[in-house]
């Protein structure tokens, strides 16, 4: 698996996990939602001080996000779409 490949699908990954919303990870890193959704799609070519933000913001090692997947694992769901009720 290419990097950009095994970067959008860990990212995306180590997000859902969290269950962190694109809009909350990119306000947390300082950068925009659709370059985070880009970077999920592959179609982004992030920095290695984006990269680090990113990881700091999931609270994980820099990495994480170039860990080749077992065989096993699926892609990871999305989240439920709309706001969260309180």
């Amino acid at each position: 698996m290419k990097g950009r490949a095994l970067l959008a699908l860990n990212l995306k990954r180590l997000r859902l996990e969290r269950e962190i919303s694109q809009e909350a990870l990119a306000a947390d890193a300082a950068v925009d939602r659709a370059y985070v959704s880009e970077l999920e799609r592959q179609r982004g070519n992030a920095t290695v001080d984006l990269l680090d933000r990113l990881a700091a913001s999931l609270n994980v090692r820099l990495g994480e996000f170039f860990r080749e997947p077992e065989k096993t694992v699926k892609q990871p769901r999305p989240l439920p779409v709309g706001r969260k009720r309180r």
